[in-house]
């Protein structure tokens, strides 16, 4: 092969290639008797690893560390590595693809882009014109961002979901029953009325055992062991956003939630 096909062939320019031999990364290859180099299928195999090392953000020095462990290998032992890391890329670019697909068919949202399953959520839910219930919605979409990029590529060959996607969905799916119940509506009622008032409010009290109460065993049950409410750091500023009265009950809440969350995890170890 010519210098053009071995690029072309990899996906390469042909000004990378040479790029590669003057950093020592590509060994010049034999040439012909016209001047031409002539690349083999080893060239091909090697200059398509260092693409995939580049592409994966190692350094070049990394890259020829890398290469130097390779040399002693069997040609076939590196068609079947990188024949394995294609196949990772391929099912990487099918559960994007999958996601994408889940995304465009849930209605836009300004908030957005969402993941599919807080998009079929949030569509789910009744119009409701409570600021706690925007603080709610707000809350979820924080969450949605900061895990967006947990798992992705590790569903199945086939591109299927992925592990976080499933508890993510589970989550989801146990939420929708509470979010869309009529006590729902009158806690956030109850929260809203309390924007005004001090933080040793009597109200303050009831309303945090019975929205406590509110989350059933399911829910805390589709919560994965380690990520239960917590007030450290997001937790924090969670609570930033609620009057001194709003954030006391929000807080005692947060402390049940994560006790029981406790509790669960305790009773199945022992």
């Amino acid at each position: 092969m010519r210098i053009a096909e071995i690029a072309a062939l990899v996906g390469v320019t042909s000004r990378a290639v040479r790029h590669y031999h003057h950093v020592g990364l590509l060994p010049e290859p034999a040439r012909r008797p016209n001047g031409y180099r002539d690349y083999s299928v080893r060239d091909a195999v090697l200059l398509a690893r260092i693409r995939r090392l580049t592409e994966l953000g190692l350094s070049l020095d990394e890259v020829r560390d890398i290469l130097a462990d390779d040399a002693g290998r069997e040609l076939t032992e590196v068609l079947g590595e990188l024949d394995a890391d294609l196949a990772r890329q391929e099912a990487q670019i099918r559960a994007r693809r999958r996601r994408l697909a889940e995304l465009m068919e849930s209605p836009p949202a300004a908030d957005g882009p969402l993941s599919p399953g807080l998009a079929r959520f949030l569509h789910s839910l009744p119009a409701v014109d409570s600021p706690a219930a925007a603080t709610d919605r707000a809350l979820l979409v924080l969450l949605d961002r900061q895990n967006g990029n947990k798992g992705e590529g590790d569903g199945d060959g086939d591109g299927g979901r992925t592990a976080e996607e499933e508890r993510a969905g589970r989550f989801y799916d146990a939420l929708r029953s509470l979010a869309v119940a009529p006590e729902t509506l009158d806690l956030y009622r109850r929260l809203d009325e309390l924007v005004d008032a001090p933080r040793d409010d009597p109200r303050v009290a009831p309303l945090a055992e019975d929205l406590s109460a509110l989350a059933t065993d399911e829910i805390l049950a589709a919560i994965p062991d380690g990520d239960g409410p917590s007030l450290d750091g997001f937790g924090d500023a969670l609570l930033a956003e609620y009057s001194p009265a709003q954030a006391e009950a929000v807080r005692r809440t947060m402390e049940s939630l994560a006790r029981r969350v406790r509790e669960r995890t305790q009773g199945r170890a022992s």
